[in-house]
């Protein structure tokens, strides 16, 4: 199944009632991701341009989509960024089929 980063950060009233009333909100986004079949592989918070970092695991770009779809629409974050992350496998195919694209730069005869 493929792995996917996201990136986020709570608003400032969100930080507030989570000050007011702390919990572990690794726990929501398992469940969030466990309801279209896939994994949470981890949960971290950071100092610096994101709140925080998570690691899914999905069954397919849509399922991933409708997660981070869910979470965005909540109104607790005010930014959510996901990046499908590539195996070096997948990054090797990409790489040979790079070869046979025949690319123009804008511009450029043909």
């Amino acid at each position: 199944m493929p792995l996917y980063l996201s990136r986020f950060s709570y608003t400032p009233e969100t930080w507030a009632r989570l000050i007011g009333h702390p919990e572990d909100r690794a726990e929501a986004a398992r469940s969030y991701i466990e309801s279209v079949g896939g994994k949470l592989h981890g949960f971290w918070y950071a100092f610096g341009t994101h709140d925080g970092y998570n690691l899914w695991e999905a069954p397919d770009n849509v399922s991933m989509a409708a997660v981070a779809l869910a979470i965005s629409g909540g109104g607790a974050l005010s930014s959510f960024e996901t990046t499908v992350l590539l195996t070096v496998d997948e990054t090797l195919g990409a790489l040979h089929r790079a070869g046979q694209v025949r690319y123009r730069s804008p511009g450029a005869e043909r």
